[in-house]
């Protein structure tokens, strides 16, 4: 029997593999467990969700928002009482993920289709004022700062704030291909 062992099996007992083993899944367990996660890594909806809650008592809103429309090509202003506070979070995880964006870009990106009735419908812009009163308060909070190129970057406090509340969102559910 000792010849068909090889030599570490017959110089190591047995019970010491077994343990090694039990502490190699419980290191492996422990370093999936405790995985720092940046904003890229995490669902973009459960994060702005999560960083607009945060951002309540950073930021002071528009005296008129309760009236303000989001854009030319709306009727009504957002149901949401805190809607200033997603759309916040919503140009900060932006302004983290492409360093230099600025108002005229995000204008484009929340813009959408102008719909007039039986008329052919077009593009348009939202509001810039209101993207530019969010930017303002987030530089004011400290997170952005102004470009030398044009512009907003995240600053270092911003970065580690948005990977803070990153890290307290769940891991996004697993894509199964079949």
């Amino acid at each position: 029997r000792d010849a068909t062992r090889s030599r570490r099996e017959r110089t190591t007992p047995l019970h010491t593999t077994e343990e090694r083993g039990h502490e190699t899944r419980a290191h492996t367990m422990a370093e999936e467990k405790y995985t720092p996660k940046t904003v890229k890594d995490v669902d973009s909806h459960e994060f702005v969700r999560q960083y607009a809650k945060h951002l309540k008592g950073k930021l002071t809103p528009m005296e008129n928002v309760d009236l303000i429309k989001t854009g030319c090509y709306k009727e009504l202003s957002p149901y949401d009482p805190d809607w200033y506070f997603v759309r916040a979070a919503s140009v900060a995880r932006k302004i983290y993920l492409k360093q230099g964006i600025g108002i005229g870009k995000f204008r484009k990106i929340y813009g959408s289709t102008y719909r007039k009735g039986v008329r052919t419908e077009h593009f348009c812009k939202v509001s810039g004022g209101l993207i530019r009163h969010i930017c303002q308060q987030l530089e004011k909070a400290g997170l952005v700062e102004l470009y030398s190129k044009g512009g907003r970057v995240i600053t270092s406090a911003g970065k580690r704030d948005l990977d803070l509340i990153a890290g307290r969102c769940p891991n996004p559910p697993q894509m199964i291909f079949t």
